[in-house]
């Protein structure tokens, strides 16, 4: 466990992008969960999904945005965000029909920026600039 927390030895420059890109990914899911996380089993206004599956996308998105500002587990809050965001992708592109880019309307390409931005923070690592660092230390 503490191999797939701990933190690759990067440069400099890569450790400062590290940390800009989960600033502003943590602030962005923090904001855009935070009222699902006010009513987390009814957020979505339908009955697509059960209460307890809402309230793990807004405990996902939510957390997992503070997890990433913070820097703490954040392997483990990029995936679930990942997850997240792949069942938002879907239920856009395939559900609800919208297109991939939209000039003003709803389109799933947010939600695939997120999955491929979360993906690398995953991949990556939050970089020296974080908690998992203390604590997970550095891997080979």
């Amino acid at each position: 466990m503490k191999k797939f927390f701990s933190i690759r030895q990067d440069n400099l420059k890569m450790d400062l992008t590290l940390l800009v890109t989960r600033l502003i990914t943590g602030y962005a899911f923090i904001v855009h969960g935070r009222y699902k996380i006010q009513h987390p089993t009814d957020w979505m206004g339908n009955d697509l999904f059960p209460g307890f599956l809402e309230a793990l996308a807004a405990v996902a998105e939510f957390g997992g945005g503070i997890a990433l500002v913070l820097g703490v587990v954040s392997r483990f809050a990029s995936l679930s965000i990942f997850a997240t965001m792949c069942v938002a992708a879907y239920l856009h592109a395939f559900t609800f029909g919208h297109p991939f880019v939209s000039k003003g309307g709803a389109s799933f390409e947010p939600a695939v920026m997120y999955m491929m931005i979360t993906l690398f923070l995953s991949v990556a690592g939050p970089g020296r600039f974080s908690i998992d660092k203390k604590i997970f230390g550095t891997g080979t």
